[in-house]
């Protein structure tokens, strides 16, 4: 009987080692890549920054008494100058590449140009010294962080009041324009962009380059002369289109960078 364990056992160690030498060597299978995943640009946004702008109306005097039109024709009137500007916003993305969103903004500066009455001559600064906005915008991820867009909504500005001055004479005319309102919409475009560029790790950091165009409604801008115009009182109307470029910081709160999934 030990016998034949010893000669069990020793059938069974050299089938073993027979089986081992006939395997092939074990060979090295290098880790998987770790896959890197697009950063979402769902979430909120804060924003500042500055730019120009020019602004023309088109204007027309016209007689309070009459009606008619003065000297018969209209004026283009215009300005320009600087401002700051604050918002925010909330972005949603869908479909892979595109983004969807809205904001809200504010603009204080100083767009400043003329307004004139044709007749007798009298003419002051006006300025566009605020405005805001609401709207909505869609653009499309022309790379993963970098977004090209359209926007348009509601908008709304102030227009400070003006001195009017006798061109003739260089003197005050005694007469003013007082502030007001107007309201209208606004279309426009740009490109925005996570500033980790040149090396530079900035992590939650865009810039945008905008340009927009408002429109706004026609004013009347009071009467003026009243019981000195041999032509009777006279009325100014003003409608305005700002068109403006601003660069602003944006800083994304949900945005950590391109993410390194695990493996």
């Amino acid at each position: 009987m030990k016998k034949v364990l010893l000669t069990l056992t020793a059938a069974v160690a050299f089938s073993g080692s027979a089986f081992a030498a006939d395997m092939a060597p074990r060979t090295y299978t290098k880790a998987p890549a770790p896959m890197v995943v697009a950063p979402s640009w769902t979430g909120f946004y804060l924003f500042g920054g500055g730019g120009g702008g020019v602004w023309d109306a088109d204007t027309g005097v016209q007689s309070t008494t009459t009606g008619a039109p003065l000297l018969g024709f209209n004026q283009r009137q215009g300005g320009n100058g600087w401002f700051g500007t604050v918002g925010g916003g909330y972005d949603w993305q869908f479909g892979g590449n595109w983004v969807a969103g809205i904001f809200g903004d504010a603009q204080f500066g100083s767009l400043k140009g003329t307004v004139q009455d044709q007749d007798p001559f009298f003419a002051g600064n006006i300025k566009n010294d605020e405005s805001w906005a609401a709207g909505a915008r869609l653009g499309y991820l022309v790379a993963p962080n970098v977004l090209s867009y359209v926007n348009g909504g509601y908008s709304g500005s102030h227009w400070k009041g003006a001195e009017l001055f006798d061109t003739r004479f260089s003197t005050p005319s005694g007469f003013h324009v007082d502030g007001f309102d107007r309201s209208g919409w606004f279309i426009g475009g740009g490109v925005e962009n996570n500033l980790n560029i040149f090396g530079i790790t900035a992590p939650g950091w865009f810039m945008k380059t905008e340009y927009r165009a408002a429109y706004y409604e026609n004013k009347n801008l009071g009467e003026f002369l009243t019981g000195t115009n041999t032509l009777g009182a006279n009325t100014i109307g003003f409608k305005p289109l700002v068109q403006s470029v601003s660069t602003s910081l944006v800083y994304r709160f949900n945005w950590s960078g391109p993410v390194v999934a695990k493996y």
